[in-house]
């Protein structure tokens, strides 16, 4: 299951990336927000990594206008490694080298088809297993 929330300026790609999933038969549970009312994006940012972090979800997707608020936000509960990402060459290399759990994205900096490629790149993409990898997440980790 993929945890999913945005703010308001994330709003519209959240329901595109959504319906995206269900395309491909991906679970997902959208911990809001619910319409493009001003909100505010640590509370959405923080119940998707709180998610995450449970184990109540496998991994977690989270949208701001930009992404960097809502990534901070998320990076800041314990176990969660968020990626902003705006590329699929990003996206690709934070699961491979850091086995994040969590993608962010701006709502206003990327465009939907592109928003779907790193989120496809992101699921699709294990996390590499090799000796300097593991190392470098568990120092991460401490």
């Amino acid at each position: 299951m993929i945890a999913i929330g945005s703010d308001h300026g994330g709003y519209d790609l959240k329901e595109a990336v959504i319906a995206h999933l269900e395309e491909r038969g991906i679970a997902c549970k959208d911990y809001g927000c619910a319409d493009k009312s001003s909100c505010d994006y640590p509370v959405y940012g923080r119940a998707v990594a709180e998610a995450v972090a449970k184990g109540e979800c496998e991994r977690g997707i989270v949208i701001c206008t930009t992404g960097i608020g809502i990534s901070i936000t998320a990076n800041k509960v314990q176990g969660i490694r968020c990626a902003l990402c705006a590329d699929t060459l990003t996206a690709k290399m934070t699961r491979l080298h850091n086995d994040a759990n969590v993608l962010a994205m701006g709502g206003g900096i990327v465009g939907v088809n592109l928003a779907l490629s790193i989120v496809d790149t992101f699921l699709d993409t294990e996390f590499s297993e090799e000796e300097k990898h593991i190392r470098r997440v568990g120092l991460i980790e401490q």
